[in-house]
């Protein structure tokens, strides 16, 4: 393992559209991308830029099934309307647009190459913004997400033997990604996020903890509505980075989504930047090959600051608070002005927090006595 670091990134991301009044704005990876290189993170002598790849369908058919893809693939060569509810194609939700599935492809070959900089390459850590696709399962769309380049990505890991822990920081459970490895010892999936009593994919409970040989290898980290840094910053310290240690992975895939910020439109936490700067360091310090890829996001603006935060963090060069001028400039030209790469610090009402911290001890006490025994853990207290 080397010192360098993976960006993965390809102008191609940008070549086509959900559609104008989707919430899932496709610009965002272009706009992370240009202040990144305003911020200058994309010079440094130990980051080299990777062009995307496409994902071969012999890749896709580790987890997604053959007439799944074949369906995807045929309404993917028109502009003519398709749909097909069987497979969660062609609604609001997942819309269906002349090359979808070559885009698609190229979404999930990114993430895979983003593991093969870090196992192949030797690098430290690899970024692949626009992975994390984490709601898509075997042969159905859903959550915008057609191929899940989390697992796809994580079924070649397996093939030569490796332990992964997949740890998913998404304001939306990672459904898609527990489902696949449910039965699975050899990968361990963490998610925290909003809790699914009332929220999509309404899943991820406390007590969906895997099945056979993968008991005890499913976690999750519910959270109340207005959850805060704080909370998110006490998860992650008492269960997270636990877990991780505990199981020992060959490698660490994480799910980076930037929905939990307070500001998204689609989402009722409250954190800010700043937890993405600490979920950062937390998961470069462990020492572990890092995988990092996108997720969800639906404040383009938010998502661009978060992950350059998180690849300012992840390769060590310090930023200003400041936005770059250029980057002013073309927020204000989309009528989203900006003027400050972080957050100010901020706090859930007190009602709010109180409610947050009972619920997340519970749960903590719940995971403590379930599963931290089988990865030879104890209660930190």
């Amino acid at each position: 393992m080397t010192d360098q670091f993976a960006l993965i990134y390809s102008s191609r991301f940008s070549d086509y559209s959900y559609g104008e009044c989707h919430p899932f704005k496709v610009d965002r990876y272009r706009l992370t991308y240009e202040l990144m290189q305003q911020y200058q993170l994309l010079t440094p002598s130990h980051v080299k830029q990777v062009e995307c790849p496409v994902a071969s369908e012999e890749m896709l058919r580790d987890f997604h099934r053959q007439d799944y893809l074949d369906t995807l693939k045929s309404f993917s060569l028109d502009d003519d309307v398709h749909a097909n509810f069987f497979y969660g194609l062609g609604d609001i939700e997942n819309p269906v647009f002349k090359g979808l599935y070559d885009w698609s492809r190229l979404m999930c070959g990114g993430t895979i190459e983003a593991v093969r900089q870090v196992v192949e390459e030797g690098c430290r850590a690899s970024f692949s913004m626009a992975g994390g696709w984490h709601h898509a399962h075997s042969a159905r769309a859903s959550g915008f997400s057609y191929l899940n380049d989390a697992v796809v990505a994580i079924a070649q890991l397996l093939k030569q033997g490796k332990r992964v822990v997949y740890v998913d920081i998404d304001a939306h459970h990672g459904d898609g990604v527990q489902q696949a490895f449910y039965d699975n010892d050899q990968v361990l999936t963490v998610s925290i996020h909003e809790n699914g009593k009332d929220f999509y994919p309404y899943s991820g409970f406390v007590d969906e903890v895997g099945t056979g040989q993968g008991y005890g290898y499913s976690v999750n980290i519910p959270l109340v509505p207005h959850s805060d840094d704080l909370i998110f910053e006490q998860a992650f310290t008492r269960m997270i980075l636990p877990l991780i240690q505990g199981f020992a992975p060959d490698v660490l895939v994480t799910q980076m989504g930037a929905d939990p910020l307070r500001t998204d439109p689609l989402t009722r936490l409250e954190c800010t930047t700043a937890f993405m700067e600490y979920a950062g360091r937390g998961f470069l310090e462990t020492g572990i090959p890092w995988v990092a890829i996108g997720g969800g996001g639906y404040d383009r603006l938010n998502v661009a600051r978060a992950w350059t935060l998180l690849w300012s963090t992840m390769i060590g060069v310090p930023v200003a608070d400041e936005i770059p001028a250029p980057f002013k400039k073309t927020m204000l030209s989309l009528d989203e002005p900006c003027d400050w790469l972080r957050d100010p610090p901020h706090m859930a009402a007190p009602d709010d927090f109180s409610r947050a911290q009972q619920s997340l001890d519970k749960n903590i006490s719940i995971i403590e006595r379930q599963i931290f025994p089988l990865l030879n853990l104890s209660a930190r207290g």
